[in-house]
C-alpha cells in the first residue's frame, strides 16, 4: 500500500495494550477510519497479553497495522518506549501520537490535525473526554506550579484545580500553553524525539508521561493543549476508596518511587522541603493495609530508596517479590 502524505507530513500512532482486547478492537477500528493522509501507520505494542489479544491481532490484515509482541509485560512506560523506538526506526514520520488501548481520536481528528500548520517545536495535547462527553479528569493537562509563584500560591489554595487547566480551556478558540500532560492523545514531533529521547522504560507505570513532558519543556520545547483535537478515553471512573489504598499492592512501589522522581524534576531545589511532608504521610498510610502492612512497608522503603537515587532499574519481578515480605 502506498502511504499518502498529508500537508503536515506523516503521522504514526503508537498504541500500548495489555489484556483489554474488546477495548483494543474499538480503538483500532476508530483509528483505521482515518485516511492514510491522516494516519500512515499504527504500531500496536502487545504487552504480553494473556486474553487472546495476540491471536486476534494475528488475524488482522490491514497494511497500516504493525504489531509488536513483548515477551514480558513492560508496563505502559516500557510499551511506549518500545513502540516509539520501533516507529522511529521503521516508519519515517514527522509526527507520532501515543494512546492507551482504550482511547481514540474522534472521527476526522487525525486528518484535520495533519492538515493544519504544526510547528515541530510544539507538542500537542488533545482534549480528552469520557464516552458520555464529560471531561476526563485523569487526562486534564496542567502547568508546573513550581515555575510560577502565582500558580504555586493558587495551588496552595485550590490544590489540584490550582495548577490544572480550567474547564474553560476546553471551549476556548485558542490553544493553552501547558507543561505536563498524559500519554493519551499526545502528539510529538520527530524533532522532539530525536532531541529528548524516549520515555524511560524502567518507570513501568505511573508518572512516565508527566516526567517525559516535563523533560520536553526543560529542553526548550513548547506544549499546547488544543481543544479542537478531541479524544475519547473509555476508562472506568475510579472507584471511591476512602482509604486511598493501592490495589494490587505492588503499585505502591511505582507510585511512590516515580512520584519522588517526578516531584524532583518539577520542583527543583524546592523538592527537599517537600520531603518532610511526603515521607511521614506515606509511612502513616501503612495502617490502611491491615495484614499487608509488612509488605507495604517493604515496598515503601524500596520506593523511597530508589526514588531518591532516581534509580529505575529494579525489575518488575523484584518488585513483586517485595509483596511477599
Amino acid at each position: 500500500m502506498h502511504d499518502n502524505t498529508g500537508p503536515n507530513g506523516r503521522l504514526v500512532a503508537v498504541v500500548v495494550t495489555f489484556n483489554r482486547l474488546d477495548k483494543l478492537k474499538l480503538t483500532l477500528s476508530n483509528l483505521l477510519e482515518n485516511t492514510p493522509a491522516g494516519l500512515a501507520r499504527i504500531v500496536v505494542v502487545n504487552n504480553a497479553s494473556t486474553d487472546g489479544t495476540a491471536d486476534w491481532l494475528a488475524t488482522q490484515d490491514d497494511p497500516r497495522l504493525d504489531i509488536l509482541t513483548s515477551a514480558t509485560n513492560r508496563g505502559g512506560a516500557g510499551g511506549f518506549e518500545q513502540g516509539l523506538r520501533h516507529a522511529l526506526t521503521q516508519h519515517k514520520a514527522d509526527w507520532y501520537v501515543v494512546m492507551d488501548d482504550d482511547a481514540w481520536p474522534e472521527p476526522g481528528m487525525l486528518d484535520s490535525f495533519m492538515a493544519g500548520n504544526r510547528p515541530d517545536d510544539t507538542a500537542v495535547a488533545a482534549a480528552v473526554y469520557y464516552p458520555d462527553g464529560r471531561i476526563c479528569e485523569m487526562n486534564r493537562p496542567s502547568v508546573n506550579p513550581f515555575w510560577s509563584p502565582r500558580t504555586f500560591l493558587r495551588t496552595l489554595i485550590k490544590r489540584r484545580d490550582g495548577y490544572h487547566i480550567s474547564p474553560s480551556a476546553y471551549t476556548a478558540e485558542q490553544p493553552t500553553p501547558i507543561d505536563l500532560t498524559s500519554f493519551v492523545g499526545l502528539f510529538i514531533s520527530k524533532k522532539m524525539l530525536d532531541t529528548v529521547g524516549l520515555p524511560d522504560p524502567g518507570l513501568f507505570i505511573y508518572g512516565d508521561d508527566v516526567i517525559y513532558t516535563l523533560g520536553l519543556r526543560k529542553r526548550g520545547f513548547k506544549i499546547d493543549f488544543d481543544p479542537s483535537v478531541r479524544f475519547v478515553h473509555d476508562c472506568s471512573t475510579f472507584q471511591k476508596d476512602d482509604k486511598k489504598t493501592y490495589k494490587p499492592l505492588w503499585k505502591v512501589y511505582y507510585a511512590y518511587r516515580n512520584g519522588l522522581i517526578m516531584y524532583r524534576k518539577a520542583a527543583g531545589i524546592w523538592f527537599w522541603p517537600l520531603l518532610p511532608l511526603l515521607l511521614p504521610a506515606w509511612k502513616r498510610a501503612a495502617k490502611h493495609y491491615g495484614d499487608d502492612k509488612a509488605a507495604y512497608d517493604a515496598l515503601r522503603r524500596a520506593a523511597v530508596s530508589d526514588g531518591l537515587r532516581r534509580r529505575t532499574t529494579r525489575s518488575h519481578p523484584d518488585v513483586l517479590e517485595l509483596t511477599k515480605r
